[in-house]
């Protein structure tokens, strides 16, 4: 048995040390928000915070993360409107939806620390999160809108 915490609950799962944490959240845990894309850890559909930090988790074993706190756009926030997700909605970004929870993570991962990014810091942290319906443009607006949020600016 392997003890992890998610979203601030405790679970033991019965799994390889080995498995990838992915799997465990969405087969033994049931939670599907996290998504599989690639399984190389190019896509980041898959990305949950692990003690805070954006992780692809389709790369993480999940013997890794036992003394950590682990985050799914499930745990963002308790109602769904973190500022990202309330940005994301305001901005009309989702197309297929598919990759939204590994931006939206990766999103909220930067503004953690770095409350007023600019293009390039944006640039880098969502590198390597693959939209295919090409929404980077909503995506950039989005994150720019949770950022002002945040910062209790009021944004147009």
């Amino acid at each position: 048995m392997i003890a992890i915490k998610v979203n601030g609950t405790r679970h033991e799962v019965d799994v390889a040390p080995s498995t990838p944490l992915l799997w465990v959240l969405r087969d033994t845990l049931g939670m599907t928000g996290t998504k599989y894309g690639c399984g190389i850890s190019e896509c980041g559909a898959c990305t949950v915070h692990i003690d805070g930090v954006a992780t692809r988790t389709c790369v993480t074993p999940v013997s890794t993360v036992e003394d950590s706190e682990i985050t799914t756009i499930e745990g963002l926030s308790k109602d769904g409107l973190h500022p990202v997700q309330a940005a994301w909605l305001e901005e009309d970004v989702v197309q297929c939806g598919y990759c939204q929870s590994g931006q939206i993570m990766a999103a909220a991962d930067l503004l953690s620390h770095t409350p007023d990014p600019s293009d390039d810091d944006i640039n880098a942290a969502m590198s390597g999160n693959i939209c295919r319906c090409g929404t980077y443009g909503r995506i950039r607006c989005a994150i720019k809108r949770a950022a002002a949020s945040m910062r209790g600016e009021v944004s147009q």
